[in-house]
């Protein structure tokens, strides 16, 4: 920030903060939360204030918790307990007995309606607390856990350090280019939009066009920001380029860099990439996971670094995940399972001994691994590609999800005997599919619809499943445990006409 204090560092609506402005305000926000405050709840919201708060609670020493408003009321409580969270930053999600510090500064709306900062006062001049050990949470995130509950992954300082140094030179980061952020404050992905921008002395940029679900809208913002580099869920990157394509439009002269990860990359869509006037944009396919903070592994799939093909892209190519990156260490079991070492690796789930003990390990050099579960192969040019999941789960709008996680809330309802949810491809997008038996007396005919708003109550839109079937009974195992994959092949033909109607990807993680 002391690099470029006069440069934009985030600009929203047209509104912009300089990095002398935003290191006010982040200064102001430590001081105000004090010296370690522990978990520090947020509302996720793509406003300039989620990004003063990340930074503040870093810099005060305290470990960022974003939490989605929107989320049920129950959800959010939960997730703040699972932390034992005491502080929020602003009321949004806030619980009783939880503390509450106001962001610094305020918030004036000018006359033609964009928002100017004042200047964050007295307290913005004050030294920021001492820096904290490297061993030291910087965030938690919640990935999806079988028992019901999210499990909280602790990330350490030392992890974000060498990742967003990674990032920098990844990305080819310089002060004059302009991210979007777009990515959900709730998740990983945002960091690697956030960070590594405002420790290179880019420009942040944050926009309600980038979420209004049009395209048209979409490509009109990016122009107008001048956005260089984009960071995109691979399913929504995959309706673009459709949109692209079926509408014979060009991608805005302004983007060098398009970063797209969460789930595999369809090979029909990089032909149809390949064929648009996109030989000047970087195509980058990116791998990570929550517990291994941010990207692991990348490839360029298109553009001035990518490896030329002897042949276009054509379904059935396994298009790769790439290959680690500096800080990374990685190793593929006997079963062909990908583990990931490294200062990266995250410290575990939070109050959970026993789901930490079953993913992380250390060997004898003291070298931290996590088992990612994903079964992987490497080519012979050293890529990785991804070969499928050795356990049961599934991305949803590239968020990582354990269909028992479903299952529990799904039992927990009074009109439910037994249930079996997977993961599917409805319409051409990943969707998870429950299938239902009633108990005796439950109306089998309402219960679809009852479990949908009950689930609805309890968590997020991403783990509602798209169907919805009551069956007679589900397949089981010779040991005599659900078989969600025999159950789908048994019933699928069922629920073809139910399910929620067709949407535009929302912003994931890895």
């Amino acid at each position: 920030m002391r690099r470029y204090p006069e440069r934009p560092a985030v600009v929203h609506h047209g509104d912009t903060l300089t990095y002398r402005q935003l290191g006010e305000l982040v200064r102001t926000l430590a001081h105000r939360l004090g010296t370690a405050p522990g978990v520090v709840a947020v509302p996720a919201t793509h406003t300039p204030d989620t990004v003063v708060a990340l930074l503040g609670i870093l810099a005060a020493g305290g470990a960022y918790c974003p939490v989605d408003p929107a989320f049920p009321p129950q959800r959010r409580q939960d997730m703040l307990a699972a932390v034992g969270c005491r502080t929020a930053v602003g009321a949004g999600v806030a619980q009783p007995g939880v503390r509450v510090v106001e962001l610094p500064g305020t918030t004036i709306e000018t006359q033609d309606g964009t928002q100017d900062r004042t200047q964050a006062g007295q307290a913005g001049t004050r030294s920021a607390p001492e820096r904290t050990g490297p061993e030291r949470p910087a965030y938690l995130l919640f990935t999806s856990g079988s028992t019901g509950q999210p499990k909280p992954v602790v990330t350490p300082r030392r992890a974000i350090s060498a990742t967003v140094d990674s990032l920098r030179t990844l990305f080819g980061l310089t002060a004059e280019d302009r991210v979007l952020q777009f990515a959900s404050l709730n998740w990983d992905t945002c960091f690697e939009e956030i960070l590594p921008t405002l420790t290179g002395g880019a420009a942040l940029v944050l926009d309600r066009d980038a979420h209004s679900g049009s395209f048209p809208r979409f490509l009109r913002m990016v122009e107008r920001e001048r956005i260089g580099v984009l960071d995109l869920p691979t399913a929504f990157w995959h309706e673009l380029v459709l949109h692209l394509a079926e509408e014979g439009l060009a991608l805005p002269e302004c983007v060098r860099l398009l970063v797209i990860g969460g789930e595999a990359a369809n090979p029909a869509r990089l032909a149809d990439w390949a064929a648009l006037d996109t030989g000047r944009v970087r195509l980058l396919n990116t791998y990570g996971s929550t517990e291994t903070t941010l990207i692991t592994h990348a490839v360029d799939l298109h553009g001035p670094l990518a490896a030329a093909r002897d042949r276009p892209w054509a379904a059935g190519d396994r298009v790769p995940i790439g290959r680690a990156l500096p800080h990374v260490y990685e190793r593929i079991s006997e079963r062909g399972e990908l583990l990931i070492g490294g200062p990266a690796v995250a410290l575990g789930y939070l109050g959970l001994p026993e789901a930490t003990a079953d993913r992380f390990s250390e060997d004898a050099e003291g070298v931290r691994w996590y088992r990612t579960g994903d079964r992987v192969g490497r080519a012979p040019d050293g890529v990785l590609t991804h070969q499928g999941r050795l356990d049961g789960e599934f991305k949803v709008r590239g968020i990582r999800v354990d269909p028992a996680e479903v299952e529990a809330h799904l039992a927990g309802h009074p009109g439910v005997h037994a249930v079996a949810v997977t993961g599917t491809t409805l319409a051409g997008r990943s969707a998870l599919v429950a299938y239902v038996v009633p108990r005796a007396g439950a109306a089998a005919g309402s219960l679809g619809a009852e479990l949908r708003t009950y689930l609805r109550d309890r968590v997020p839109g991403h783990l509602v499943p798209s169907r919805i079937t009551v069956v007679p009974e589900l397949v089981l195992t010779a040991s005599g445990k659900v078989d969600r994959a025999g159950s789908h092949r048994l019933h699928s033909a069922r629920g073809a006409g139910e399910g929620a109607g067709a949407q535009l990807p929302e912003p994931a993680h890895h």
